[in-house]
């Protein structure tokens, strides 16, 4: 009786040091999701199948996040090492085993299940960067720190670019500067970075890019180039976007996303279905959930008692940022169509179960801070 005592008065201080609005925006983001979802599914006629294999991720991603939630954050730091050579592990299996999607050899397919391991990654790199940082960060960050650290960050991110999937690289690159200027690198190591990765992309620009990608890239620098091709689909999210007005056409009633002129409207272009559909209100829903999870974590960061933690909450935030920036950027022809989805909003379950694993994490950082959760 003792210990079933000690359970519910530990699960009830975890209750209490919830953070309700961060909370709040996650229910938000996932309802406008599976809305979306739910439309695109009425338009194909599959028996709502989406919606039911996101319901499905959003349960076991809810499960992980619970557990992730109530168990102590700061053990993560000496599993750091653990998880990320289990995302290296992960990558190079996917290039021998995995399943091709799109020309990206980048899931693992168990019937009617898929594993995308970049996103596991994305999750063990934050926790490796946060741990290393926290320990060898400087008021200035030094030449070894940068090498260091963006040699963590290089193996996953070439592992990443053979499959090839660029989208996700360039997220797993972002994380890196965005961690490595929180922890105080300097501007000119910053300066040197871009001009070897702008080399490096002439380099793959000539030798490594396949003709499609580099359709996508003058796409992108000229929405006309391929309007039927590779321009198709960055045209059709903005005429979906144009068309939302206010209000919206209302749920299911998309000219675009039911006729399917959107191609992928439940994964990459769902930010044009949410514009279409729920109109300007539905827009502004969906950027004030996101601004008030940005802000929450913010708010959290500023509060972490220690090095580690600090990292930990900003590299969620930086994730979010980073993937939320590409994929309305993609739908406005403002980046190259990545296959980058809208975190938490977009059909995947990888990705859902990715994110609400981060986010548990923070919450358990909440808990500990407010002195509610136990060891």
């Amino acid at each position: 009786m003792r210990a079933v005592f000690r359970r519910l008065c530990f699960r009830l201080g975890v209750l209490r040091g919830v953070d309700w609005l961060m909370i709040l925006s996650v229910f938000v983001l996932l309802l406008l999701g599976l809305a979306a979802i739910y439309s695109v599914d009425l338009s194909r006629g599959v028996d709502l199948l989406n919606v039911k294999k996101q319901l499905v991720a959003i349960a076991v991603g809810l499960a992980i996040a619970l557990f992730l939630a109530s168990s102590n954050y700061a053990l993560l730091r000496n599993d750091a090492f653990v998880l990320y050579l289990a995302g290296i592990l992960l990558l190079v299996g996917v290039l021998l085993f995995g399943t091709s999607v799109r020309g990206s050899r980048g899931w693992f397919v168990f019937d009617a299940a898929s594993f995308q391991p970049v996103e596991f990654m994305k999750f063990a790199l934050i926790v490796a960067l946060s741990s290393y940082f926290s320990r060898r960060a400087r008021p200035y960050f030094a030449l070894r720190e940068l090498a260091e650290s963006l040699g963590l960050a290089m193996i996953p991110i070439c592992l990443t670019l053979l499959q090839p999937d660029f989208g996700s690289a360039f997220v797993l690159l972002a994380l890196w500067i965005s961690m490595a200027f929180f922890a105080g690198m300097r501007t000119r190591f910053f300066l040197v970075f871009f001009g070897a990765l702008t080399g490096a992309f002439s380099i793959g620009w000539r030798f490594f890019f396949e003709a499609y990608q580099r359709a996508r890239i003058l796409t992108f620098l000229n929405p006309a180039f391929d309007p039927l091709g590779q321009g198709y689909n960055v045209s059709q999210a903005i005429i979906a976007i144009g068309a939302g007005g206010w209000l919206g056409r209302g749920l299911g009633f998309g000219s675009q996303s039911q006729l399917k002129f959107l191609p992928e409207s439940h994964t990459d272009f769902i930010f044009a279905v949410i514009a279409e559909e729920l109109g300007f209100f539905g827009v502004l829903l969906l950027l004030g959930a996101f601004a008030l999870l940005f802000v929450r974590l913010l708010v959290h960061a500023k509060k972490a008692r220690d090095g580690f933690t600090a990292f930990l909450v900003v590299g969620a935030a930086s994730a979010l940022c980073i993937q939320l920036a590409v994929n309305i950027g993609m739908n406005l022809g403002m980046f190259p169509v990545t296959g980058i989805g809208l975190p938490l909003v977009s059909y995947g379950g990888s990705s859902l179960i990715f994110f609400l694993a981060l986010l548990a994490v923070v919450q358990s950082v909440i808990t500990r801070s407010r002195g509610t959760g136990g060891a």
